[in-house]
């Protein structure tokens, strides 16, 4: 995977908003993915009362979800907890963590928004459109927009709106458990994102991808 190393991350929230602005058209919301062979789990721990960031990395093969390797990186939270802006404090350590890896993810599933954001460019749109490589934003709760209750079974869900934009989807893991969030991160239309969450979640309401890499990000197991 080609990682970006020549990086100029803002240092405040003016400079961050003026980079969303101007990537977020930079987002391709249709299905551009190779064969996937390899999916990715990213998510993040603090330490330190938030200054330090503990950032984890899971690959695992695809379709059968064997894990083949995991990457932690651990450095100083360069940028605020801000609401909308939390990939300025995030995408740096995933990056550093996934320089690590000997095994290219095919797709990465984010622990966090995509589409589903006020400027449209959330954690996993950031991330997939300085990686060149589609991403998914799978989140436990719902940052922006609106949606009816989807059925009980799994597998069912409904549109996540903003006004009338379609900006995600309410999607039902696991029969009446709470739903997780989808939307696109790059590369990938929504439907499709959708079937890869599924494909991810043979029995826990969290994929195995970003379930691990949370184990690993809040240190309750070892890479």
């Amino acid at each position: 995977m080609k990682i970006p190393t020549r990086l100029s991350w803002p240092t405040s929230i003016e400079e961050a908003r003026l980079i969303q602005e101007q990537w977020r058209d930079r987002v391709i919301t249709s299905d551009c993915l190779p064969e996937i062979h390899w999916v990715a789990g990213v998510d993040l721990g603090f330490e330190d009362g938030g200054k330090t960031t503990r950032a984890a990395v899971a690959v695992l093969s695809f379709p059968d979800l064997k894990l083949v390797e995991t990457a932690i990186a651990i450095c100083p939270t360069i940028f605020p907890y801000v609401p909308g802006f939390l990939s300025f404090r995030e995408a740096p350590p995933i990056l550093k963590a996934l320089r690590q890896l000997t095994t290219t993810p095919d797709l990465i599933l984010c622990d966090g928004q995509g589409l589903a954001h006020p400027r449209r460019f959330g954690l996993a749109c950031h991330l997939g459109t300085l990686l060149n490589c589609p991403t998914i934003g799978v989140a436990k709760s719902r940052f922006i927009g609106t949606h009816n209750e989807p059925a009980p079974k799994r597998g069912s869900w409904t549109p996540l709106k903003d006004g009338e934009e379609i900006i995600g989807a309410v999607l039902r893991t696991r029969t009446q458990v709470k739903p997780l969030y989808v939307s696109i991160g790059h590369k990938i239309g929504l439907e499709t994102a959708i079937a890869y969450v599924l494909d991810c979640t043979p029995q826990y309401r969290l994929p195995e991808t970003t379930r691990l890499a949370d184990r690993l990000a809040s240190n309750r197991i070892q890479s």
